[in-house]
């Protein structure tokens, strides 16, 4: 590889990265606000409305399919040095929150603080649920992710997009949920409702993101000509 292709393939990691970063964030920042999704019509779930779900659960997704390009690519090692970016990301991005909550609003100002309370003051409490989660599924991904891979030799990569996503999803739902619950975030009543309806909300997406991870990953190989199975090392 040259050294202008190895430049282009750092700025699309780096692209990548971007992306991943703020799906994640966003997606913790907009968690409280909460819609029906009907693909069934009026079906339900122990008594509550299948995919009643949060609107943060729409960026969520986005950073499956971003870790699986960068691992299928990259390599195992820099999908995890992005997820540990997020991390970092997500409590920095907390951090400016609670400054802009202590901060009183002028009598002026559209937005008082009372309205900015009731929007953002639980969002450290979501982060802290959310990164568990995060740290919990994301790494899980991966290594199913490289498990799979090492497995078929870099064959069928709809096999470990899939299997490392439902695994990872189904982790990150039922651990985010439970401890929103054990906060007090959402009551427990909410619990089996927002569980069902996540995974299966997650799932369906998981399908979805397989065509466009196999369209992302042709031309990126293309690209760089790779060969099925090998990565790009940035590092050399």
């Amino acid at each position: 590889m040259t050294l202008k292709d190895k430049k282009q393939a750092f700025r699309i990691y780096l692209y990548l990265g971007a992306l991943f970063i703020t799906s994640l964030v966003v997606s913790n920042l907009i968690f409280q606000k909460f819609f029906y999704w009907k693909p069934f019509g009026d079906v339900t779930v122990f008594d509550a409305p299948l995919f009643e779900i949060s609107v943060g659960v729409l960026p969520y997704p986005i950073t499956f399919l971003i870790t699986d390009l960068i691992s299928e690519v990259y390599g195992k090692k820099k999908a995890n040095q992005v997820v540990t970016a997020g991390i970092f990301a997500s409590f920095f991005s907390m951090g400016i929150v609670l400054l802009a909550d202590l901060a009183p609003a002028i009598p002026s100002s559209p937005v008082n603080d009372e309205l900015f309370n009731k929007v953002f003051a639980l969002s450290p409490i979501a982060v802290l649920a959310s990164m568990i989660a995060y740290l919990c599924a994301q790494y899980v991904d991966i290594a199913i992710y490289h498990f799979w891979k090492r497995l078929t030799k870099g064959k069928m990569l709809w096999l470990r997009n899939n299997f490392s996503t439902f695994s990872s999803q189904i982790i990150d739902t039922f651990t985010v949920v439970g401890l929103l619950c054990v906060f007090g975030v959402i009551p427990w009543n909410m619990f089996y409702g927002l569980v069902i309806s996540g995974v299966i909300f997650k799932i369906f997406i998981a399908f979805l993101d397989t065509p466009l991870l196999y369209f992302f990953v042709f031309l990126l190989r293309s690209r760089f000509k790779l060969k099925i199975g090998e990565e790009i090392d940035l590092e050399k």
